[in-house]
This record gives C-alpha cells, structure tokens and sequence, in this order.
C-alpha cells in the first residue's frame, strides 16, 4: 500500500474520532477514488499514481467551483474550495513559476524538440516532475510557448 494512502487513511481515522463529518467525507471520498482505480485497473497504488488521483481530483473540484461561481450558487462553490483545501494537504508544495519554467527549460533541451510537434516528447518528460505541484493545462501553455 502507498505511503500517502496511507497518511489519508490515518487522517481519516483521527478526523472520525474528532467528529469532523465534512472532513471526514472528503477524506473517504479520496480513499473510495483510490479504491476504484485499484479495482477497475488491478493494482496497487504507488504514491505517484495517488498524487495523479489527487491532482485529477483538485482540477475537477477547482471546475466546478468555478462553474457554481458563474451561475450564481456561491454555497456549492465553497463546498468545493473546502475539498480542494484537504485534497492539497496530500500533495506537494507547488512549484513557483520560476522554477517550472527551469524545468521546461530543461526537458525542451534534453528532449531537443525544435517546434509544436515535439511537444509530446517535452510533456512526457515534464509531466512527472511537476504532476501535482503545478496545474499541467498551465505547464501545457508554458510547453507551447517555448516551442512556438
């Protein structure tokens, strides 16, 4: 079992006894999402894919957010910010923008890409460094930009 699963399954459990029935939801929530990709892909978790899960998660709570904003239902879209706030407890610190464009830099260089075509190349290098400490559809604009 992942080290980070396991974290959340400990936070879950302190939570309980706490009486936290908001967190507590979220947390099993991150743990029934957890559950499903083991099941429906027969494995077992490593702490990157749980950190894929996680990231998955914050960008599909950050939409919807966003969308309740839009529509006049600000009381959903703070339900949503509090998911996103336990679920970035579990991920890493995020990279400033100075830092990922270093990397960028790197991957561009190491992969030698010369324009939009070799993007794939410079995102499979990229993507696992930065996967949870930084939005990839920024990181893609970013990949775009130094190759136009």
């Amino acid at each position: 079992m992942s080290a980070l699963k396991n974290v959340i399954n400990e936070q879950m459990k302190s939570s309980m006894k706490a009486k936290d029935k908001e967190r507590t939801g979220v947390l099993r929530m991150i743990l029934a999402e957890c559950k499903r990709v083991e099941v429906d892909e027969r494995i077992e978790l490593t702490d990157e894919r749980v950190l894929a899960i996680l990231d998955k998660m914050t960008k599909q709570r950050r939409d919807s957010a966003q969308q309740y904003q839009e529509h006049g239902r600000p009381e959903l879209a703070e339900r949503e910010n509090y998911e996103i706030a336990v679920i970035s407890e579990f991920l890493p610190e995020a990279l400033s923008p100075q830092e990922l464009e270093s990397i960028v830099d790197k991957a561009v260089a190491d992969s030698g890409a010369a324009g939009p075509g070799d993007m794939g190349k410079v995102m499979g290098l990229v993507k696992p460094q930065v996967q949870g400490r930084a939005d990839m559809t920024e990181v893609s604009k970013l990949v775009r930009q130094k190759l136009a």
